[in-house]
């Protein structure tokens, strides 16, 4: 389950970790529900993915908490609405940060695949492992391009970049080791004549090795 500190006051509704990152992002400046997706699926997507629809969805419930404000205004014929924190966000984002968090998670079709390879073909295992190292790969390169904006001085809230990069070099090396275990693992693989592979020795020594660098050949 989220984390859930605080409850909506207008409907008993619980905030959850998804409510918090909007009050996080709305905390730095009001911002349309196209901005606020847009922020989501340039950083938070790599820690917190959630569907689009529950983005466009939840400021809209902070504004019935008491936790947001909202207001119409047009950009051209456009309309759109734009949401601001209020204090009693900010007290809510205040008490969330203060909260012990939930147990990490890590969610990957590809890699369940992986785990139940002996259901299909070496193939399949093959694509499988190497569907993981190709999103991994371009996890990576997104966080270079971000940093490349901040280089060139074109990064929003370049003040507070510092934090931000500590949490983009961490997924960062979680994306580059796991291009580097793909490497290794494809290889492996493609030696195997069934998508069950050798002993249960070998699994052992496998996990044994865990924080060594992935072996070239």
């Amino acid at each position: 389950m989220e984390s859930t500190p605080n409850e909506s006051k207008s409907q008993g509704r619980e905030l959850t970790t998804t409510s918090y990152a909007v009050l996080a992002i709305l905390a730095l400046r009001e911002h349309s529900t196209y901005e606020l997706a847009k922020q989501m699926r340039m950083s938070l997507h790599y820690m917190w993915p959630r569907a689009e629809s529950n983005v466009y969805a939840e400021p809209k419930r902070l504004v019935d908490g008491g936790f947001a404000d909202s207001r119409k205004e047009s950009t051209g014929r456009r309309p759109r609405t734009v949401y601001s924190i209020t204090d009693s966000g900010r007290a809510a984002l205040r008490e969330w940060l203060s909260h012990p968090s939930s147990a990490q998670r890590y969610e990957s079709e590809a890699l369940l695949k992986v785990l139940f390879a002996e259901h299909g073909s070496v193939e399949d295992l093959r694509a499988s492992i190497r569907a993981i190292g190709d999103d991994a790969a371009s996890g990576v390169e997104h966080w270079q391009r971000i940093a490349d904006t901040y280089e060139t001085g074109e990064g929003a809230y370049p003040d507070r970049f510092a934090v931000s990069s500590l949490v983009a070099r961490l997924l960062g090396e979680q994306q580059a080791a796991t291009v580097r275990w793909a490497e290794w693992a494809e290889r492996i693989v493609s030696s195997w004549e069934k998508p069950v592979g050798p002993s249960p020795d070998w699994g052992v020594k496998t996990i044994r090795e865990t924080g060594r660098s992935f072996p070239k050949r």
